[in-house]
């Protein structure tokens, strides 16, 4: 189950990874500045949409890296322009295309930490459950929005993505 998830939020990032294409070409042809996105929030107390797209990418890296032990490499958020997201969202693509089924084994009973915990611990289970896929797909749905409430064309397919449609 976990590598499946996994497998479905590096297909989310690559649909991600489409959204900052398509807003490099709405700024293109309205004009603008396309890295004016990367402040833009839907709320005064929001992240702004370049902390969504890093948190995004960290949900998947460090949620993949926790469950199975192996190290997650470092991403120190300097991005500053959709050209840098579009490389951060590639990169934590081509990192979750390291992992197999197999380095899920015993993911769930896996002791997790993390920094913000203030010392407290959860099982793989738990933290898969209640902090990795919210966090992820929340983060991923904001910028999703932001990108939609600036003027970029994305509909409900370009969030889907590709489906394995086929004849019964």
């Amino acid at each position: 189950m976990y590598f499946e998830t996994f497998s479905q939020m590096k297909k989310q990032l690559g649909q991600l990874d489409k959204w900052l294409e398509a807003a490099a070409g709405y700024a293109k042809a309205k004009s603008f500045d396309p890295n004016v996105y990367l402040i833009s929030r839907l709320a005064p107390d929001q992240f702004p949409f370049v902390k969504q797209v890093q948190i995004a990418c960290d949900a998947a890296k460090l949620g993949a890296s926790r469950l199975t032990g192996k190290a997650a490499p470092s991403n120190p958020d300097t991005e500053q322009t959709l050209e840098e997201l579009r490389a951060r969202v590639q990169s934590t693509i081509a990192y979750l295309d390291t992992f197999t089924g197999k380095d899920f084994e015993g993911a769930a009973s896996r002791v997790i930490t993390n920094p913000r915990w203030e010392g407290k611990v959860m099982s793989g289970a738990d933290n898969f459950q209640e902090h990795i896929l919210p966090n992820f797909y929340f983060h991923l749905t904001h910028a999703y929005a932001l990108l939609r409430h600036n003027g970029v064309n994305l509909g409900k397919l370009d969030y889907l993505g590709t489906l394995s449609l086929r004849a019964p």
